[in-house]
């Protein structure tokens, strides 16, 4: 059986995520920015891909 998942749940997990990322950039930036500087491209490439999912999904459930 397929599982109906609410759109506003899946809005919020995927927001939840995005904002761990966000979390982590800022963690680099204020804490580690001089060893760790180098994970920054990484974390940023992966936080516009979740934040372009999380628009793509929005923007399905407005179909």
């Amino acid at each position: 059986m397929t599982e109906v998942i609410d759109p506003a749940k899946m809005i919020a997990k995927k927001k939840r995520i995005i904002m761990e990322v966000a979390g982590q950039i800022h963690d680099v930036v204020e804490e580690t920015l001089w060893q760790d500087y180098v994970q920054l491209p990484e974390l940023s490439e992966k936080l516009i891909a979740l934040i372009e999912d999380l628009k793509a999904f929005q923007k399905s459930q407005e179909a």
